[in-house]
């Protein structure tokens, strides 16, 4: 449903483009799509798609709000000084915001999570951790126990789709300003716990199980990265 959302609107946009410069072309009326900001459209626009198809619509709705504050600034509204001043203070009011829904507002499934992680905890979980690098493990035959991803700008890639399980387990995951891909083989449910500052976990597989034998838990914070649950 997101990806035909997302390119329902993708779609139109590119239509209204080539309206815009068919109409131009045949001078059916003039439009000058290179107006003063017209660069914050790269923005806007993204930022709209994003928070009608993604769940962490918070992040979307901030970076819409900085690029309206953008195009404003190229309009002479007020002057770009102002506008990174307002930008920052945007993002601030909206992070704590955030974090404060979410420590009142915790859901069942965050809940029980988060126990789950905590009781899974293992001498055998694995460790990656990338810091302005990238970080890559893939599993083949080998029994996965559980595992901590660190991703500081840099990428973390845990391959799963060959790795035995023989029981429940957990995946601690933090990103700042990076990005962690898990894939899983089909016949796992995955259960995520989403505490980010701009920024989410999602899963991303076509057909998720919910039928698997075992679970795999994943608590994932952090802020501006994301954590994503593939198949492939």
């Amino acid at each position: 449903m997101k990806k035909k959302v997302r390119a329902i609107v993708w779609g139109l946009a590119i239509i209204a483009l080539g309206v815009i410069f068919g109409g131009n072309a045949l001078s059916l009326f003039s439009f000058n799509i290179f107006f003063d900001g017209w660069w914050t459209l790269f923005i806007i626009v993204p930022s709209l798609v994003s928070f009608f198809t993604e769940k962490e619509n918070l992040s979307s709705l901030g970076f819409l709000g900085a690029g309206i504050i953008l195009l404003l600034a190229s309009q002479n509204v007020f002057s770009f000084d102002v506008a990174w001043k307002v930008i920052l203070a945007l993002f601030l009011v909206m992070a704590g915001l955030k974090l404060v829904f979410k420590g009142i507002f915790r859901s069942k499934n965050d809940k029980e999570v988060e126990a789950k992680v905590e009781n899974l905890k293992t001498d055998k979980t694995d460790a990656q951790t990338a810091v302005f690098s990238g970080s890559d493990r893939v599993y083949k035959d080998e029994v996965f126990s559980g595992a901590n991803l660190v991703a500081v700008f840099g990428g973390v890639d845990l391959d799963l789709r060959n790795a035995k399980f023989e029981k429940d387990t957990a995946i601690k995951a933090f990103c700042l300003f990076g990005g962690i891909d898990i894939k899983v083989p089909d016949d796992v449910k995955i259960k995520i716990k989403s505490g980010f500052v701009f920024g989410g976990a999602s899963d991303d597989r076509k057909s998720a199980s919910e039928k698997g034998k075992h679970t795999i838990f994943i608590d994932a914070t952090g802020g501006f990265g994301g954590v994503s649950v593939t198949d492939k």
